[in-house]
């Protein structure tokens, strides 16, 4: 957890993904500073349709580039998207799946909770309690 930073649902931001390492600092949380004009703020896990929307306009998710430190992803794999981008996927119906706990609260600037909630991925700490 980052403190003093909110999720969107009030509470601690926890991490969004170490492996591979995501954020905008590159810490793996969603935080986004002054330095962050596109607020990678929405932690989502990618699906084979969001790369390939990405990808279809203009941004390309998949190809590894060194010099920003992306590895490139797979479906899968937990990343902090930009909130517009993210939002722009949802129009076109291949939103990807969102880690509410590990979304920055400045995503609502973006997008609205309900939204983000309709597309909830978190699973409990202990998933039993599913059962």
């Amino acid at each position: 957890m980052v403190r003093g930073e909110r999720n969107v649902l009030g509470g601690d931001l926890a991490e969004c993904s170490t492996d591979p390492l995501t954020g905008f600092y590159r810490d793996g949380y969603c935080t986004a500073g002054p330095e962050d004009r596109g607020s990678h703020t929405i932690c989502v896990v990618v699906t084979a349709e969001f790369l390939e929307h990405q990808r279809s306009v203009g941004n390309d998710l998949v190809t590894p580039r060194l010099e920003w430190r992306f590895p490139g992803l797979e479906p899968g794999d937990r990343w902090c998207v930009v909130a517009s981008r993210w939002l722009e996927s949802h129009q076109a119906g291949l939103a990807a799946p969102v880690v509410l706990a590990a979304t920055h609260e400045r995503a609502l600037d973006v997008v609205p909770l309900q939204l983000l909630q309709s597309y909830a991925a978190d699973v409990p700490d202990d998933p039993s309690s599913l059962l």
